[in-house]
């Protein structure tokens, strides 16, 4: 293995390390010894030369993504101790060994203290992101250790990290296959059927991220007309159908994700669905009054703190149209996913929307990711997922 390089913060730039928080800013770094590549494995050090922390070093505003707070070798068995670790985490809540749920996230980044990774589960499928170099490079002896740990219970591991790695990166990413072959693309979830294209779909192939909340809907749907926007793989379409609703619509811009959503409804024997390929915004003109539960998941708005204001904008203009439409009474359900979008200010975003529509609105519930999205409480930024269940009068 590279001997590993030697980074020197500035003076008073490591006390978010010493907070365990696991980035390191390059803004913070006082000097780099030796000629360091993106992906090397560096120790950080304070001004003292006091050791703070070992990570990968990337280009770009965050240059260092701490995966271990102890001086170490991060060889097969490292990584093997960390997974381990995550899948420990999966039995404790219930998943790693679930009949009626075998689709969920086996790794993920930050909040499995290995930053830059993620690996979501599904039926015997593990598909692995990484979004830095230093996590591609590992991600042999993440295999192996993935194998070894798991058994008969892994099929196939599917490297989906073309999309996802830094854009200037000198080493490039080439989705495909590192091990074995799958033996189904069907999963349950809550005892819900799904087909998952992680090869073709978005991001590793499905939302795994919403199961709970998707699990929440059904207590509201029963006999209800239900509006399901920016649907992709129709998740929450299905939880709607099987749950009593009198009728559900799909809708996205997507012929593909269209094309999914009508095929995991007739996977699960549904009847009485339709789906729309349409801009939602184009589809939500004209409905007043048409639905009793509108779902609003739409994709990130923003992925930048350069783009966010322009977010906003996207999302209160969405939620109004939404509250403008929704039947008296309605129940809305309605999400951001963008990190850079904190919880307090999708909050507001939301408010000003209400004002926008002349709508009176209750907060029912506040969601967010699941327990195998887990979020390290030195690193808050991995609560990426806001929700609001809202009445609208």
């Amino acid at each position: 293995m590279q001997q590993k390089i030697k980074i020197t913060l500035s003076s008073g730039k490591d006390q978010s390390l010493r907070r365990f928080h696991p980035w390191v800013f390059s803004g913070a770094i006082k000097k780099i010894y030796g000629d360091v590549q993106e992906g090397d494995v560096v120790d950080v050090y304070d001004n003292k030369d006091n050791f703070l922390g070992t990570g990968h070093y990337q280009i770009g505003s965050i240059a260092v993504r701490v995966f271990s707070f102890n001086q170490v070798i991060p060889d097969k068995n490292f990584w093997k101790e960390k997974i381990l670790s995550a899948i420990n985490y999966r039995k404790q809540l219930g998943l790693y060994d679930n009949a009626h749920t075998n689709v969920y996230r086996l790794l993920f980044a930050e909040g499995d203290g290995m930053p830059g990774l993620i690996i979501d589960f599904y039926n015997g499928t593990a598909v692995l992101q990484t979004h830095s170099i230093g996590m591609h490079l590992a991600k042999t002896e993440i295999t192996d250790a993935l194998r070894e740990l798991m058994g008969d219970k892994l099929k196939c591991v599917y490297d989906k990290s073309e999309e996802t790695m830094p854009k200037q990166a000198k080493v490039k990413a080439t989705n495909g296959y590192l091990w074995g072959k799958p033996e189904s693309n069907e999963v349950i979830e809550n005892g819900k059927k799904f087909f998952i294209d992680w090869e073709g779909g978005q991001k590793t192939g499905f939302f795994v991220d919403q199961r709970e909340n998707r699990s929440i809907l059904e207590k509201y749907v029963s006999g209800k007309k239900v509006l399901n926007t920016f649907c992709y793989t129709g998740g929450f379409s299905v939880y709607a159908g099987m749950a009593g609703a009198a009728e559900v619509h799909s809708v996205d811009s997507s012929k593909k994700a269209i094309y999914l959503t009508d095929k995991n409804i007739a996977l699960n024997n549904l009847t009485n669905h339709q789906s729309f390929a349409i801009d939602t915004f184009d589809f939500l003109k004209d409905k007043e009054g048409d639905y009793d539960v509108i779902i609003l998941d739409p994709p990130a708005f923003a992925k930048s703190r350069d783009v966010k204001h322009n977010a906003v904008m996207g999302y209160k203009r969405l939620n109004a149209e939404a509250m403008k439409q929704i039947k008296k009474g309605g129940i809305l359900f309605t999400f951001s996913c963008s990190q850079v979008v904190d919880r307090y200010l999708f909050n507001h975003t939301i408010t000003s929307a209400a004002i926008v529509a002349g709508r009176k609105v209750r907060v029912i519930q506040h969601l967010s990711q699941p327990a195998d999205h887990p979020v390290n409480i030195f690193h808050p930024e991995g609560e990426y997922l806001k929700g609001l269940i809202l009445q609208v009068e």
